[in-house]
């Protein structure tokens, strides 16, 4: 059973698929860290980063956001479908070519893989790139490294 959905406003962009909103009513907020439901945009120091969270930023940063709850992360964000001003933030995402849909985590997303596909095959943003890497393979080959 879905949660409530909650009115916020967007009070800081970690990256292309992360921010922290403020929820609640006055004397009584809350600060929410909120990954994305769905996608999974390029890691800060990845291609198209930097990109991804100033689109991301564009579109929610100070403005009103609705967030519908779906589940916790690993990290104890609280995973959401986003919309702000209207927007609903993982199809921006996806459609300006600044994020991966996150398939094992999109089942009732069935929108956005046509969209990555038209993305894609428009070399939109990150599909410019001959060779994109999936943020999943970059943090994998990250901790691989470290490992050594």
């Amino acid at each position: 059973m879905p949660l409530a959905s909650l009115l916020c406003l967007v009070v800081a962009i970690s990256d292309g698929d992360t921010l922290t909103a403020r929820c609640g009513t006055p004397g009584a907020y809350q600060q929410v860290k909120v990954r994305i439901a769905a996608i999974d945009a390029p890691e800060s120091r990845q291609a198209y980063g930097q990109k991804s969270r100033q689109n991301l930023a564009r579109l929610c940063f100070k403005q009103r956001a609705t967030l519908q709850p779906v589940d916790e992360d690993s990290y104890g964000r609280t995973v959401a479908n986003v919309r702000c001003g209207g927007t609903d933030v993982a199809t921006a995402q996806v459609r300006a070519g600044l994020a991966w849909v996150y398939t094992p985590y999109a089942t009732g997303h069935p929108h956005l893989a046509p969209l990555q596909q038209q993305a894609r095959s428009h070399g939109t943003g990150l599909w410019s790139q001959p060779r994109p890497l999936a943020p999943w393979d970059y943090r994998h080959r990250r901790s691989q490294r470290n490992q050594r």
